[in-house]
This record gives C-alpha cells, structure tokens and sequence, in this order.
C-alpha cells in the first residue's frame, strides 16, 4: 500500500504549499497522519483568477470534447481505486471495503455527468412565420463548492462532475479533516490534461474562505452539502448578490415498517445498513416507526444484529464498522443517549464509547424514545438508531413528517396499497421502498423542507450548473437589407 499523500492546493494547474496548516488525524488511533494546507488570501485570489481564464476555455469546449476528458479522468481514478481508498480509510476510519465502493461510485457520477453533457438540449418553440424563438442552456459561469467530511471522495466528485459537465470553472473548498479524496480527484483531472484553472482546490478555515468567495461578482453558483445551520449561512451570503444556490443539507431519516413483513428480515437489513459509514451519512436511516403487532420482534432482530457489528480499524479486512470521524461526534452521541436515557428511553445495544484508542462508538439502539427527547428532533449523524411502536400507518406517516427535514425516507412493506400511500404521503426528497438505497447516479438526488434546494445526479444533475437563454430571431424583408 502507498502512504497517505502529500496535501497540498491545486491553483491554476498548479500545486501550491503553504506557509500556514493543520494536522490531519487517523480516527482509529488519533495519531497525525499528515498536514493540510490553509489557503492565504492570495490563494483564493489566484484561484479565482485562474477559475475566470478556465472558464473562458472550458466553457467553449464542445461537449463531446468535455465528456471524453471526464470519462479519461475516471479511468485514472478506477485504476487508483486501492491508492484512493488507502487514503479515506486512513483519514476517515471507514472499512477499506466501503472506501473501495466510495471511489466506485465517485467514478460513477463523473461517468454519469459526462453523459448528460452531450445531453443538455434546448428546444425551438413554435412561432409565426418569419420569427424563431430559441431556448439554449449555457454554462452558469465559476461555481464555489463546498463539501464535506464524510465522504471525502464521492461528494466532491458530486460536485466536480456537475460543473465540469456543464462547462464551468470551479473552486471547491473540500473538508480539511478529509482531504485526500479530493486531492485524488484533482490529480486525475491533472493527469489527463484539464487545462489550467478549470479545476481549483483550496483548503482553510471554513468562514474565512466562504465569506471572501461568495460575494465576489464572479461567482455564479453555491454548492454546499452539510448542515442546515451552515447551509442558511450560506445561503445569505449568496442573497447578497442575488447568485443561485445548490444546497444538500441535513435529514433525519424515518424509516417505517409496516406488520406485513418479515420483523427479522426488515431488524437485521436496517441494522447492517444503520453501520455503514458508521452512520454518518445525511441518509442514514435512523427514526424507526414500527407497528405494534411486529415491534418487540423487530427490536430484537435489530438490537442482536448490532451487537454482532464488529467495529475496528478500516484496515482489518474483519471489520465491519470503523470509528466515527472525530472527537466532536463522540461527544455528540453521548450527549444525544444520556438525554435519552434520562427521559426514560431504553438502550438495548450500544450505548457507551468503547474503551480503545481511537473515535470508536459501537451501533446504539433506543427503544421507546419520547418525543421530547434531543435524538428525536436533531440528527445524531453517528450509529444510533430510534426504534418506536406505531398503531396505523397514518400515525406512522404524521410521525415521519413531524420535523423540518426532507431528505431520504424509508418503508418496508409488502402491500402495493401502502407502498402508494407511503410514496404519496411521505415528505421527502427521495422515498425508498423495501429498499435502504437512496441515492444512485442515474437518479435525481435532493430534499424538501430545511433538507435543501435543488438536486444532484439524474437527468436533473446539470440544470443548476446552467442558465437558460432564450433567443429570438426575427428574418427581416429584403427591403430592409442594406442596397
């Protein structure tokens, strides 16, 4: 295996050190893996210079000519599958199995998007006769993007193929906890001759970079994908100069199991997939509604399969849950269960920090959880799941509506009556049936409510990444041609 790489900026087709940085850590141990660098001002105004002159370039570049560099670049990337995955696990803690599938599908979108580059048709709209209107779709200009740590390569690879595919120049402002996934991705698209300042990556502190490149006049587009709170915040420094907004915020998945299915089957399913990624997943499936005639069977089967959860270093091929991504979501978790457990909720697996080096928190079950318990309202982003009994469907639909998050919802049944009660009912962005999968490349992926605007992937992807020009042509008569 290779070593975790050297972080460094990518500015105008250029990698660039700093004088300033901070320490990337191994969540499984704690110890420092490597340094990222903290862009200067300077920096960020060398990037948005070269992103002006990229984008001058990319957007003249015809779309076959677009696509076929972004399929080169994934090539790269799925050649370097292990490098890249040797490098999330290391600065993320996930199983390097999962690290292998998060590269897998970066590819995918980038493989995904070169496609609908070739596919952004306009239209001719019917007119009188001498007269032709015209609707084109035109790259929007610099997009600053924005994305998080808890999947270090698939969500900047979300928003690096989107704009590329449509023909804008970006500045993506990647997590610094996480930072190799997108370095990764910016040596590919170097390697296979993106030109200069088409693709720009900078690191720093948060505020300080979003505050100095949203306002600026150049930029046409906001794309974020992390917390509600900092997505608002986002979101008004956009309104400053009234540029559009592509945002991915938090959920609070529910997940509703109907008593006409396998109790067993539906536990142990959401318990393996309430482990993936260690839960820190904005779709994570999390509130449990359960019908009372399967609830203590399903409890049982999810609380059993949990404790089986073997959690452990990514690196160890036996592992099937690594450690969560830093000391904030440890105290997170134990904040979220002593509230819980001090309101009469029952923990019937987990519940503790385990006692080894490292970010290590095993899958927690509660069961029983009142309403006014914090776990019930506020994401836990971490491997703790909320089982609670309903009567009827209808209660169980209320209860998964009840917050101010839209993103991902789940259901298990076997009854085509109420799979379309439950498609019609649920207020989601994405609703998945009989099924924990909720966000595929092929497909449109976003929320409704405080969980975002807008949407990633699908035929949709490109529409937020361009702006819509109408033409019109009037033929004028020979007498007006100039003798």
């Amino acid at each position: 295996m290779t070593s975790y790489p050297e972080i460094q900026l990518y500015v105008g087709g250029e990698w660039r050190r700093t004088s300033d940085d901070l320490p990337v850590l191994n969540p499984a141990d704690e110890t420092e893996i490597g340094r990222v660098p903290v862009a200067s001002r300077q920096d960020l105004d060398a990037a948005l210079q070269a992103a002006r002159e990229g984008f001058k370039i990319w957007s003249r570049t015809s779309p076959r000519a677009r696509a076929e560099l972004i399929m080169r670049a994934a090539s790269i990337m799925r050649e370097r599958i292990d490098e890249i995955a040797y490098s999330i696990t290391l600065e993320h803690g996930k199983p390097f199995a999962q690290a292998r599938l998060e590269v897998i599908r970066g590819c995918e979108f980038f493989e995904w998007d070169a496609g609908e580059a070739q596919r952004t048709y306009g239209r001719v709209v019917p007119s009188e006769p001498g007269i032709k209107y015209l609707v084109v779709h035109q790259p929007i200009g610099m997009v600053a993007a924005f994305s998080p740590w808890n999947f270090p390569m698939s969500q900047p690879a979300r928003k690096i193929a989107g704009a590329l595919a449509a023909g804008c120049s970006i500045i993506l402002k990647a997590a610094e906890e996480t930072p190799a996934g997108a370095l990764h991705i910016a040596r590919a698209f170097h390697d296979a001759g993106l030109p200069a300042g088409v693709l720009n990556l900078v690191f720093g502190v948060p505020a300080d970079i979003s505050s100095y490149i949203i306002p600026q006049e150049q930029t046409r587009l906001v794309a974020f994908t992390g917390s509600t709170a900092v997505g608002k915040h986002l979101t008004q420094l956009a309104t400053q100069t009234m540029t559009p907004v592509l945002m991915e915020l938090g959920g609070h998945a529910p997940v509703i199991v109907c008593d006409d299915i396998d109790p067993n089957f539906a536990g142990v399913t959401s318990a393996v997939r309430k482990a993936r990624n260690a839960g820190q997943v904005c779709t994570s499936p999390t509130r449990f509604f359960v019908q009372e005639a399967i609830f203590e069977q399903f409890s049982a089967a999810f609380a059993e399969r949990a404790k089986a959860i073997i959690v452990g270093n990514g690196m160890d091929s036996s592992t099937e849950m690594g450690s969560v991504a830093n000391h904030r979501r440890i105290e997170a978790l134990e904040g979220f269960v002593s509230d819980a457990r001090s309101k009469g909720a029952k923990v019937i697996a987990g519940g503790d920090r385990m006692a080894r080096p490292g970010y290590f928190f095993p899958v927690t079950v509660l069961k029983d959880v009142p309403d006014d318990a914090r776990v019930m309202r506020e994401e836990p982003f971490g491997p703790l799941a909320i089982i609670n009994p309903v009567k009827t469907l209808d209660e169980a639909i209320e209860k998964a509506n009840s917050l101010p998050f839209g993103l991902a919802a789940y259901a298990f049944t076997h009854s085509s009556a109420n799979a379309d009660k439950l498609a019609d009912g649920i207020e989601a962005g994405n609703v998945s049936i009989n099924t924990l999968e909720a966000s595929v490349a092929e497909v449109p992926f976003g929320g409704v409510k405080e969980s975002g605007y807008g949407r990633e992937g699908g035929a949709e992807g490109l529409h937020h990444y361009t702006v819509v020009k109408t033409i019109s042509h009037r033929m004028l008569p020979e007498t007006a041609r100039r003798s």
